[in-house]
């Protein structure tokens, strides 16, 4: 019994042994060949290990050590250092890994709803621009549309690539035009990292930590709570098309055609892509986000709540980042026949308020969108206003970056003087100032005759004794023409009394 129990021992004891040796050291995927890091700020490097003994991490000549935690995670913390490379990174355990051409330079994140997703490859002049996309000084890294019920450590398997014209083909278009003026402009490696998915609210994006923190934001629950429903009463129809399906293929006949029913469930989830594809970038040192959404929190329910909800949505990012206020630009929804009422002019008002922020700023583009298509193809000034806003918040260029931004306005006998920021070299394009309304007392708008005089526009209509409030550019699909002298147009806006 007693050399029965000894062998028992000698073998368990053997095999633990080989476990613990044999335990192996691997990286988050986030790590890879060709990544970007960012320059002057910490390099960080995580993974997880099977075992306990020591990690060191090397990094242009610095070495440090972590010992993974009772859950076998471990992360390293390197000094920061100037934009440069390639370099090469080794993470050794009981197993090494080595990687190479790692650059150090500028990282953004580029995230949103389909605008954002939208390929290069779908781009006017398509051809053309990818001719000139092999730009080694450009890495790109896709995050998988992936939802969770609670953060997660770890974006799903990727790796970076460089940017070529095969690999911009089919990468967000906004980020590849954003990353390529950058690149020009600061002459430094540009790391974008793209986790976007078509479809989705601002509150699928926002932790629940954030949403549950106000009040306020309780809409939000109620708009997802309402999807739910619907997606509900579609499960006896899916289980019918399911059915039919499988009888097709049985039979060896074509498979019925049937609607697309997007999968409400992933894509709508309050804190759901926040947790997947958001959480598990928050440790990676990042220069800036770019963000394009609103399409789906567009409808006349939701609008009226988007200022309040992605304001918390910017400042939940920056805090689970624990980087400071680091620059957060955004785009305010282009021209589209939407037929929804006022649910796209109230949007675009909440994306303006939105910069009462610190170190935010916000492409215009409701003159470059297509009233017939909210896909519309003409990415690249999108991405070029949004480069301006980047160099002159994140990169304090003295530039104009902006169109006019409402300020205030004044009484001015029966009118009103409205007064703009941004607002050097007023101009009307094509003619005679258009799209302004004015209203009095009652709220009954009208149209308005408006003129520029100087950094102010003067509206007025002659029905109108006592004007209080004025709109510009407040309908679905505008046709305002106000803009600068830099060629940027003015945002929409409504006035308050």
């Amino acid at each position: 019994m007693k050399l029965q129990m000894a062998l028992f021992l000698i073998v368990c004891g053997g095999t633990l042994f080989a476990s613990v040796v044999s335990a192996e050291v691997r990286l988050s995927s986030i790590y890879s060949d060709h990544m970007v890091l960012q320059r002057d700020l910490p390099v960080i490097v995580r993974g997880s290990s099977d075992g306990y003994e020591k990690v060191a991490v090397t990094f242009r000549g610095e070495t440090r050590t972590a010992v993974p935690d009772r859950f076998g995670r471990w992360q390293v913390i390197l000094p920061p250092g100037p934009a440069g490379g390639p370099f090469a990174m080794e993470i050794d355990g009981s197993n090494s890994i080595r990687l190479s051409d790692v650059l150090v330079g500028d990282v953004w994140v580029a995230s949103g709803q389909s605008n954002m997703e939208f390929y290069t490859g779908g781009v006017v002049n398509a051809a053309e621009e990818l001719k000139s996309a092999n730009l080694p000084e450009i890495r790109l890294l896709t995050i998988a549309p992936v939802t969770s019920p609670f953060p997660l450590d770890a974006i799903p398997t990727t790796r970076w690539v460089t940017c070529s014209p095969e690999t911009a083909a089919h990468f967000s278009a906004v980020a590849f035009f954003f990353g390529k003026d950058i690149q020009a402009d600061q002459k430094v490696p540009i790391g974008l990292i793209d986790s976007t998915w078509g479809g989705t609210p601002a509150e699928a994006w926002t932790s629940i930590r954030a949403l549950s923190d106000d009040g306020s934001l309780m809409p939000a629950f109620a708009a997802w709570a309402h999807a739910m429903q619907d997606e509900s009463n579609l499960i006896p129809e899916k289980a019918f098309e399911k059915r039919k399906r499988a009888l097709a293929i049985q039979l060896g006949l074509p498979e019925p055609a049937f609607p697309n029913h997007v999968d409400m469930v992933a894509r709508t989830t309050p804190g759901g892509l926040y947790n997947a594809m958001i959480a598990p970038l928050t440790h990676v040192p990042i220069r800036g986000v770019i963000w394009f959404q609103g399409e789906s929190n567009g409808s006349v329910e939701q609008a009226p709540h988007y200022a309040r909800l992605f304001q918390a949505l910017i400042r939940d990012w920056r805090r689970n980042w624990a980087q400071g206020d680091f620059p957060f630009l955004f785009v305010q929804l282009a021209n589209l026949e939407t037929n929804m009422g006022d649910g796209w002019p109230e949007l675009r008002e909440a994306q303006r308020q939105s910069l009462v922020i610190k170190n935010t700023g916000m492409a215009v583009t409701i003159d470059i969108g297509d009233a017939k298509d909210v896909h519309f193809a003409n990415k690249q000034d999108v991405a070029h206003r949004l480069a301006l806003a980047a160099r002159a918040i994140a990169y304090n260029e003295t530039i104009e970056y902006s169109g006019p931004l409402f300020r205030f306005q004044s009484r001015d006998d029966h009118a009103l003087r409205i007064w703009f920021d941004h607002s050097s070299g007023l101009l009307a394009k094509g003619g005679a100032v258009k799209g302004f309304q004015i209203a009095g007392p009652e709220g009954k708008f009208l149209p308005a005759d408006a003129r520029i005089d100087g950094q102010c526009v003067v509206v007025s209509n002659g029905e109108i004794e006592e004007p209080v409030v004025v709109r510009y550019a407040w309908k679905d699909n505008p046709d305002g023409n106000l803009y600068n002298q830099a060629g940027l147009p003015a945002s929409p806006f409504q006035s308050r009394e």
